[in-house]
């Protein structure tokens, strides 16, 4: 029988980017929704965006990007290798989303970056681990 890796603590980091994915996905998914559906509670006009572009669209963006990044959280907590790097590729996009959101809403913006930075660390470092694990945490 193949013996298998050791997992090490730092799944603990790559279970804490899924969740954190699942979380700001669930995050980007109300700011679309208010941006859809509320575009008065913006701090900026939407011209005085870095991409000037219409509040209703910007919030179609950020609703179906927080629930496909949402949905790759969960593939992450799965051990899922596409859930890796979907979920590196899409915490990429979203700070760069959100970068060009920050002057309309500058903490709530801040907040989602510094996430993704630390999402995109956990699984390129570590996400391999999640392989050793099966569903109730034991080897």
């Amino acid at each position: 029988m193949a013996e298998r890796a050791e997992p090490t603590g730092w799944v603990g980091w790559v279970m804490l980017a899924g969740v954190g994915m699942i979380i700001v996905g669930c995050f980007q998914a109300f700011m679309g929704l208010v941006g859809i559906f509320n575009t008065d509670f913006y701090v900026v006009t939407a011209s005085g965006l870095a991409v000037p572009v219409n509040y209703t669209i910007w919030g179609w963006f950020h609703l179906i990007m927080g629930v496909i990044v949402l949905l790759a959280g969960a593939a992450i907590m799965s051990g899922k290798t596409w859930g890796r790097v979907v979920g590196i590729v899409l915490a990429s996009i979203q700070a760069l989303v959100n970068f060009a959101w920050l002057p309309a809403y500058p903490f709530w913006s801040t907040i989602v970056i510094a996430i993704d930075v630390l999402i995109i660390y956990a699984l390129a470092v570590h996400g391999r681990e999640m392989k050793t694990f099966d569903r109730s945490g034991a080897m």
